[in-house]
């Protein structure tokens, strides 16, 4: 009997305009953000994104969220 992954949010400091790429595909050795893993496994490209202020967000690695990157609890479903 295989055991079931468990997603958690990650909590990560983002910083002021900086660019971000938060991983679409799971393949990243360097979750939640991505490190071109997609390339070699022909997966979703990653998202960038970039926040107005610095702060603390809770980022997804289930990639079911309704909100990308933030997570919206759906690792719980």
């Amino acid at each position: 009997m295989s055991e079931k992954k468990v997603y958690a949010p990650i909590a990560v400091e983002l910083e002021k305009d900086k660019k971000y790429a938060w991983c679409t595909c799971s393949h990243s050795s360097n979750q939640p953000f991505c490190d071109g893993s997609h390339r070699a496994n022909n997966a979703t490209p990653s998202l960038g994104f970039a926040v107005e202020e610095a702060k603390t967000a809770f980022l997804c690695t289930c990639k079911q969220t309704k909100n990308p990157p933030y997570c919206d609890g759906s690792h719980k479903n």
